[in-house]
């Protein structure tokens, strides 16, 4: 079996074969946000092709916006935050595209405003994208879905495909528990993970923390907990039980 992955959240990225623009010399496509987690990318051998879907990077200035896009007002401190968090730790689920009608070499977003707008005001000249080539969505959700089985993700790469796909591919959680063998309680725990500070998360993507101590991490209050029995779980190497102990008596 190969071994798990251990990057950040890639959301539907993890699940699709790379394209051939901007590759490693593993297969996945450069990641200009967190260039570490390339070398520990699984095989694209190990996933099965995803019709009309290609997973390549993009320059921010080639996508124009979607014309129907329903929300026009974009709250500012959420997309700061997004600005905060892809400074830190990169995109960690890519835009979905499609070619632009009228003009050659550009694409037209149709999911991810929010994380173009904060790619867009970082300056950044890259962004990770699916571009979608098929009207037939239900063609490409068992495509997806088909390689959650095959990609060998870590927790974190986990939850962010599992939201992506729930957000952004109309797939609810009992389709999603029922094509993968979970629960919904299961599903909704990993997706939790998306929800521990950014140092956690790091932890748990390199294996340091499991999924168990992650969900005991989660138990306690304010950021700055989670971070101190983040803390304590690695400096005493508490099991997980002793985590959820020492988060039941406030550390």
């Amino acid at each position: 079996m190969a071994a798990k992955r251990t990057g950040l959240g890639r959301g539907i990225g993890s699940l699709i074969p790379t394209a051939t623009q901007e590759m490693t010399d593993n297969g996945r496509p450069v990641d200009v946000f967190f260039p570490d987690n390339n070398a520990a990318r699984a095989s694209d051998s190990d996933l099965v092709e995803v019709p009309g879907a290609r997973l390549v990077n993009l320059n921010p200035k080639d996508i124009a916006p979607n014309a129907v896009q329903p929300r026009t007002h974009f709250d500012a401190e959420h997309l700061a935050e997004l600005v905060h968090s892809i400074r830190e730790v990169g995109v960690l689920q890519p835009i979905v595209v499609r070619e632009h009608p009228s003009k050659k070499g550009k694409f037209e977003l149709i999911m991810g405003e929010r994380r173009l707008r904060a790619t867009k005001e970082l300056g950044l000249d890259s962004i990770p994208a699916v571009i979608k080539e098929t009207a037939n969505e239900d063609m490409l959700r068992d495509a997806l879905l088909e390689n959650l089985h095959r990609a060998n993700l870590n927790p974190l790469e986990e939850a962010s495909a599992y939201q992506q796909l729930l957000s952004d591919f109309d797939i609810t959680q009992d389709q999603l528990a029922q094509r993968i063998g979970r629960s919904r309680p299961q599903i909704t725990n990993t997706i939790r993970l998306l929800k521990l500070p950014e140092a956690v998360q790091k932890r748990v993507a390199a294996g340091v923390l499991t999924a168990g101590h992650a969900r005991a991490v989660l138990s306690v209050g304010a950021p700055a907990a989670k971070q101190r029995l983040a803390d304590k779980i690695v400096n005493e190497d508490l099991s997980v039980r002793a985590a959820e102990a020492a988060a039941a008596q406030g550390l």
